[in-house]
């Protein structure tokens, strides 16, 4: 078993003033593990603020290359995690063995990914318009604009990625590129396994000569709004449940000075089967669907907890194949007692509702979750019925049969903001119900065809977000390249000389970056005449 000292992580050192102790639990037995973690005292979330403000003015004056070779390092020491490490995220989430060895290679490719994005350039978004001092009737000044980091980020792990989500994760991988010292708050459900990916980061910012508060780390329930709260914070990444992530975004708006929170909270991700791959493979869908429902518990962000189809005999049919596959599914161990008890309420609630009825799944009981599947009546969607709009966290999914493609327009409308949005189709259905792409492009932040959603490939092209509740900002996305874009704010540089620009501003552009000059974009070097 790894040794763990349980301290927060402040300013490059470890502090455990507290005196409130909280311990690591195996989630399949629920077994205290032999690891104690000492609560952030308020001082000592204070002093981690702090550190984050003390160390972003050097941070953020790195050259791209220095914090490029941190982000490498980074994901060198996570790759270097061994077998020890995963069997202890298998015991702290129960998730399989082969999971997260996946999950920790996505980990350290997603910080790769963001050392390729510093070395490119493009997320400076370097503009230059040169003076123009004869233009009539009016001469033109010298701008110059480019993108810096927001400053000191607070980032919220989340349970279902113990590793990809949580303390090295897209949000502190993307706030770090972007120039932001972090201030991590771990989560309470795998607190070992932030503590080892934590020792990871502060080997390779030691390695790479990191300013110290470069990264922050502080456990415990009930610090997070103070970090919120604190005015060295500039920004809150979050991954979790809407009630968590609307409490940051309330707090933060509520601050003397507001602050953006990027939350992912919640989203349903509908599926919608049409007509003519119901017909030709509808089997073969029911088998697929069911396979991505109860993928790793359910417990996925983009889990399709709405099943949407036209009525017809093919649909019957399919409901059937749905219902058989999903009777012989067997109980999955959940992250947490938690997780399992939020899961066992929002089925209990579907059972329930007098127009929602039960098709397939074993009574839920005892500390597995039973996979379920339920059908409702789709005029509950057209009369606002919240409780179809509400995420049930884990292997259960809804079937709602509309009557023809009109109704199907007006149900797709009444959806709230999504992650995603799935439509299996063959090209004939493609071409019938082409009206239903524009409708999906207004509710959802990425669009399937023929494909389930579970999965998210981390990539420049990839959107993981969507209008409000899947993210509390539809502008942005937590996974991809692009995320580095919610930690950086643009400044323009009004005559200034060459030696006090930032190097993507200079004539001799010594980054080699494209820019985009005068209109066009161009890499060579900028006469000012």
């Amino acid at each position: 078993m790894p040794n763990l000292l349980g301290y927060n992580y402040i300013a490059g050192a470890r502090s455990a003033a507290g005196s409130v102790a909280l311990y690591s639990v195996d989630a399949s037995t629920g077994e205290t593990l032999p690891y104690r973690f000492t609560q952030a005292t308020p001082d000592e979330v204070d002093a981690a603020a702090q550190a984050a403000e003390a160390a972003f003015p050097a941070y953020r004056h790195l050259p791209p290359e220095r914090r490029a070779a941190f982000l490498d390092a980074i994901a060198e020491e996570i790759d270097l995690l061994d077998d020890t490490f995963v069997a202890l995220v298998c015991r702290e989430t129960a998730l399989p063995e082969a999971r997260i060895k996946g999950e920790r290679a996505r980990t350290s490719n997603q910080m790769r990914l963001f050392a390729q994005v510093l070395r490119r350039g493009e997320w400076l978004g370097a503009r230059i318009d040169r003076a123009q001092p004869e233009r009539q009737p009016l001469p033109r000044v010298d701008l110059r604009q480019c993108q810096v980091g927001i400053g000191p980020v607070a980032v919220f792990g989340a349970s279902n990625f113990p590793l990809a989500f949580s303390t090295a994760g897209g949000d502190t991988a993307a706030a770090l590129a972007a120039g932001c010292p972090v201030v991590f708050k771990a989560h309470s459900g795998h607190m070992a396994t932030a503590e080892c990916v934590a020792d990871a980061i502060v080997r390779a910012a030691q390695r790479t000569g990191m300013p110290d508060g470069t990264f922050n780390m502080i456990f415990g329930g009930g610090v997070g709004e103070q970090l919120v709260k604190h005015p060295a914070i500039q920004a809150v990444g979050f991954t979790g449940s809407l009630k968590g992530g609307r409490a940051l975004c309330d707090m933060a708006a509520a601050r003397p000075q507001p602050i953006p929170v990027f939350a992912e909270m919640s989203s349903i991700n509908p599926v919608v089967i049409l007509p003519g791959a119901l017909t030709r493979r509808g089997e073969g869908i029911a088998a697929d669907l069911v396979a991505s429902v109860v993928q790793g518990g359910g417990q996925f962000c983009t889990n399709p907890g709405l099943v949407i189809g036209l009525r017809s005999p093919a649909f019957s049919q399919f409901v059937e194949h749905l219902a058989g596959h999903m009777a012989e599914q067997p109980a999955q161990t959940m992250l947490n007692a938690g997780t399992l008890a939020n899961y066992a309420r929002g089925v209990a609630a579907l059972h329930a509702h007098p127009r929602i009825h039960h098709l397939a799944g074993s009574s839920q009981q005892g500390l597995r979750a039973q996979p379920q599947l339920f059908q409702a009546d789709a005029r509950l969607l057209l009369l606002g019925d919240a409780l179809l709009q509400e995420e049930v966290f884990g292997p259960a999914t809804v079937l709602v049969e509309v009557a023809d493609q009109a109704q199907l327009l007006q149900v797709l409308q009444s959806l709230h903001g999504q992650l995603t949005a799935t439509l299996i189709a063959e090209p004939d259905d493609l071409q019938a119900f082409a009206p239903l792409v524009p409708v999906l492009e207004r509710k959802a932040g990425r669009l399937l065809l023929n494909g389930y959603p579970t999965g998210v490939e981390v990539c420049d092209a990839m959107v993981h977000g969507g209008p409000y509740p899947a993210t509390s900002d539809a502008r942005g996305t937590s996974v991809g390249s692009l995320s580095i874009n919610r930690f950086l704010r643009p400044v323009c540089y009004q005559n200034y000389p060459d030696a006090l620009l930032p190097d993507a501003l200079k004539d001799s552009n010594p980054l080699g970056i494209v820019r985009l000059v005068d209109g066009v974009q161009s890499a060579a070097t900028v006469s000012r005449g």
